[in-house]
């Protein structure tokens, strides 16, 4: 679901490789193969070799009709070199959009949301009159038009340096909404957190409970997801963890690597907080597309992309309510990649949940332009090859800050 050829990925791992220093060089535990289903090798080696420049460690877990691989590799952290703990909590990323969106369809079935009517309506004192006609669903499939909002720093050095600062979604609303709109609602695509910033508000109102609260009411507790939940204002991981780490520049000018697991995420709240594993996240995905978390015909939402091409790449919009789509190995895969610094995540399925993927990798340059190659090797080894005649979807464009 990132989208950058195999080619240009695997080169740029390789030059990272060639100057990646000692931290490259620890040993590291084999894969763990529990229940391997026929084909597993290459899942196996997309977890050879770690810790490297690109990764510390990664958790994955394959299932589905298809076959059952767990696979763990890379180490805890970079000062003891002790083995990665398979069942390590996770920051999830933009996996948490999933999640916020299955709420909004859940309120939507209940006739507390409508889906065709402007967010203004439920949230009149935030949105001003230019975004008056953006509807619920065009926040939940990127295509409202409101630009991203404005955060303190310009390059990851900055944003380490500012990783404490809390950030209220009221305030990021206005400051995205105080900017012209980027186009007119449902005529382009372009991926932001913003749209499900305004769509946690959205939740508050019409429930009157916090976010946080609301989801782990209809979801969490619901599906038993006992080590997955929203941090709040607090920048740690609570419970074991393997420590994420990012490649930031010195003042001498050279890259090391610094240790990101504390690191705030009140700039991605609704769109990107969520702290989970990948047993957790195995568990709502196979409930997800079984239509038992968004049930009836409101969870077609989430299966269905926008007639509409992407703002910046102009390619086919590849991304619907919640979940984004990509044809790998001849098949639609749906699923939703997550990125915080120090982690990559991602949940994946094909349509009726015949194989699923998810994934943990500790990333060292978890926002990137181009997917991180141990993520990708995971992801092709579970689905296949991009389908040749597949438009490609967007790729992810360089974090133009904390919260896009």
């Amino acid at each position: 679901m990132h989208h950058r050829t195999t080619r240009t990925l695997l080169a740029a791992a390789l030059v990272l490789g060639v100057a990646a220093g000692p931290a490259a060089a620890a040993s590291a535990p084999a894969p763990v193969a529990v229940t391997a289903a026929s084909g597993t090798a290459g899942l196996d080696a997309a977890l050879a070799g770690l810790p490297s420049a690109d990764a510390t460690a990664a958790l994955a877990r394959v299932g589905g009709a298809e076959g059952v691989w767990q696979g763990a590799a890379g180490v805890h952290d970079l000062r003891t070199n002790r083995p990665a703990d398979p069942g390590a909590r996770f920051r999830a990323g933009s996996v948490t959009k999933v999640f916020t969106a299955a709420v909004v369809l859940q309120l939507a079935a209940e006739g507390r949301i409508d889906l065709d009517r402007p967010a203004r309506a439920y949230l009149p004192e935030l949105i001003p009159a230019a975004y008056a006609e953006v509807t619920v669903r065009q926040l939940l499939n990127h295509t409202h038009g409101i630009p991203a909002p404005d955060f303190p720093g310009t390059t990851v050095e900055e944003w380490y340096e500012n990783r404490f600062v809390v950030h209220r979604p009221q305030d990021l609303v206005r400051s995205a909404t105080a900017k012209k709109p980027e186009f007119a609602p449902g005529e382009r695509q372009h991926y932001l957190n913003i749209g499900y910033t305004i769509a946690g508000l959205l939740i508050e109102r019409v429930t009157g409970g916090r976010h946080e609260d609301v989801l782990a009411a209809r979801v969490l507790r619901p599906l038993g997801l006992r080590d997955t939940y929203s941090p709040g204002t607090s920048p740690r991981i609570v419970g074991p963890h393997n420590h994420g780490y990012q490649w930031l520049k010195q003042a001498d000018g050279t890259k090391a690597l610094r240790d990101a697991s504390v690191w705030g995420t009140t700039d991605g709240w609704a769109a990107g907080d969520l702290i989970s594993t990948t047993a957790d996240l195995e568990r709502f995905t196979r409930a997800l597309f079984a239509g038992r978390v968004v049930r009836g015909p409101l969870l077609e939402e989430m299966f269905t992309l926008p007639q509409v091409t992407d703002l910046r790449t102009g390619a086919p919009a590849a991304y619907s309510v919640g979940l984004s789509m990509k044809r790998l190995g001849g098949r639609e895969v749906w699923g939703k990649t997550g990125g915080r610094w120090g982690y990559n995540a991602a949940i994946a399925s094909t349509r009726h949940g015949e194989r699923t993927l998810v994934y943990s990798v500790n990333s060292t340059d978890a926002k990137g332009q181009d997917m991180n190659p141990v993520a990708l090797k995971l992801m092709l080894a579970t689905f296949g090859a991009p389908s040749p005649s597949a438009a490609p979807a967007p790729a992810p464009a360089p974090a133009p800050a904390p919260g896009a």
